[in-house]
């Protein structure tokens, strides 16, 4: 990474983290961080889907599958799956930079994990592009 990007990554965690501790705090009713499970960050994910950009058709569309639909239809935007997984791993990371342990970052819950698989491969079938696992090109 270059210099003159750390910063700026460093900022985004900052501000990924404080949107997550609002969110904790918003919660109804409040929740402590260190009550916080995998499940909250499950709901916290979905939260954000109101402010997502990303066309996800439903199965039912007559546009699924289709990467460049030719027509408006009434499907939801979502996050985009690489927004919330990059976001997760922003977030893991502030959590254990804070001093949690890794073995207790509810950003690392296997539920969570799952969860951002099953967000990859729906999203990938509703826009007809197949998710292919990067080559190690060292093999």
């Amino acid at each position: 990474m270059s210099q003159s990007r750390i910063p700026m990554y460093e900022n985004q965690k900052r501000r990924d983290w404080n949107t997550f501790r609002q969110y904790l705090r918003n919660h109804r009713p409040p929740l402590e961080l260190s009550r916080c499970s995998g499940a909250h960050v499950l709901e916290f994910l979905r939260y954000l889907d109101q402010f997502g950009k990303t066309k996800v058709h439903a199965a039912v569309c007559p546009f699924y599958g289709h990467p460049n639909p030719p027509a408006p239809c009434p499907c939801p935007l979502k996050q985009a799956w690489g927004s919330l997984d990059a976001l997760i791993g922003r977030l893991r990371a502030v959590f254990e930079e804070d001093g949690g342990r890794s073995e207790t970052n509810p950003f690392g819950a296997r539920a969570v994990r799952l969860y951002l698989r099953e967000v990859r491969d729906s999203q990938s079938k509703a826009r007809g592009v197949s998710y292919e696992k990067k080559k190690n090109t060292f093999e």
